[in-house]
């Protein structure tokens, strides 16, 4: 929703905003606790963890339902300032259960099977898929270029989250995933497992290679500043 009492950007919202989301303060207070599966990055099948009988694997079902039990829970409010393609921002008020707890659940399997620095390079693609779309790209080559090289990051995003939903907040409670990376032998505190802690000795030496140098010519700097032999730079 825009434009109204919203053009003032310090003004709160009246509560006649709102048409598909609970006030916090109003929302229920026993939580509700959901299982989301995924399927290379796709969500497939929802559970109501509280009611299994609650069981929805069809795109449009699942949706709908996450709209529903995530309004009246009190997810997805959004209050933003946006900046428009031709420069000027704008405020605008947004209802997003659903996808805000798909985001909320994606972001977490993907952080736990996606490659470190493949995710990276997806976050940096995901920024700028994001404006192509805002700005009326998607049938940009560019465009095109950008969703084949996400669906590719997706390959491995297989699993389930588990999350709890409560006066509007969308907590995280666990994870599993065939695919993951996470190796819980590899980097438990409690069992020897194949990484040895001081193989990383010369690993630290090498990257304080640079971090001594810029010490060292920092020093000297410092000292040329004091006889006067370099001038302060004016602020």
């Amino acid at each position: 929703m825009e434009s109204g009492q919203l053009e003032n950007p310090a003004a709160e919202p009246p509560l006649s905003t709102y048409k598909y989301t609970t006030h916090p303060l109003k929302a229920p207070d026993k939580p509700t606790k959901l299982e989301i599966e995924f399927s290379q990055g796709v969500p497939i099948k929802v559970t109501n963890l509280d009611e299994p009988s609650k069981v929805y694997n069809k795109p449009l079902d699942l949706f709908m339902y996450l709209n529903e039990v995530g309004g009246l829970n009190a997810i997805g409010r959004v209050d933003i300032v946006e900046n428009r393609f031709i420069g000027m921002k704008s405020r605008g008020v947004y209802e997003t259960p659903a996808a805000t707890i798909l985001y909320h659940a994606h972001l977490d399997l993907e952080l736990f099977c996606v490659d470190k620095e493949v995710y990276r390079i997806k976050q940096f693609l995901t920024a700028r898929f994001a404006e192509q779309v805002y700005n009326g790209f998607w049938y940009s080559p560019e465009s095109e270029f950008v969703r084949h090289c996400i669906d590719k990051t997706q390959e491995v995003v297989e699993g389930k989250v588990r999350l709890m939903l409560y006066k509007g907040g969308c907590h995280i409670l666990g994870r599993e995933s065939p695919l993951s990376v996470y190796n819980e032998s590899l980097v438990s505190m409690d069992v020897k497992g194949d990484y040895e802690p001081s193989d990383a000795d010369g690993f630290i030496k090498i990257n304080a290679l640079r971090l001594r140098e810029y010490c060292r010519i920092s020093r000297k700097c410092d000292k040329l500043h004091k006889i006067g032999l370099r001038p302060v730079p004016k602020k």
